[in-house]
């Protein structure tokens, strides 16, 4: 990849952009914790050649709201399993609203 190909993708939520320093100092945690998020399969970093853990905009919102719940004195592994359930729910009322749309019906049935 060369380093044109990388600016274009600075826009991109996915793309690993953060080493672990920077993902902690921007999040105003330690790597620990990112540490701690990342044994808890709450992310996965990608890793560099080097082997250097590496994060995206999308990991760190993730991990800022495993913050959240932490600094509210949720315990991690607790904190961790609310984030990805609240992320499953988010990405299936995605594909609700989506199948809604493809079948022509925008307004869901009433509740009896």
């Amino acid at each position: 990849m060369t380093a044109d190909d990388s600016f274009g993708r600075l826009d991109d939520d996915d793309f690993p952009a953060y080493t672990m320093g920077r993902a902690a100092d921007m999040l105003g945690t330690t790597q620990s914790f990112l540490r701690a998020i990342g044994e808890a399969r709450l992310i996965t970093p990608l890793r560099s050649a080097g082997g250097h853990r590496r994060y995206s905009r999308y990991q760190l919102r993730i991990a800022a709201r495993a913050r959240e719940l932490v600094d509210r004195g949720t315990p991690i592994e607790a904190a961790c399993r609310i984030v990805i359930l609240e992320d499953q729910l988010q990405e299936a009322q995605r594909i609700n609203a989506e199948q809604r749309r493809s079948s022509g019906s925008a307004n869901p049935p009433a509740a009896a």
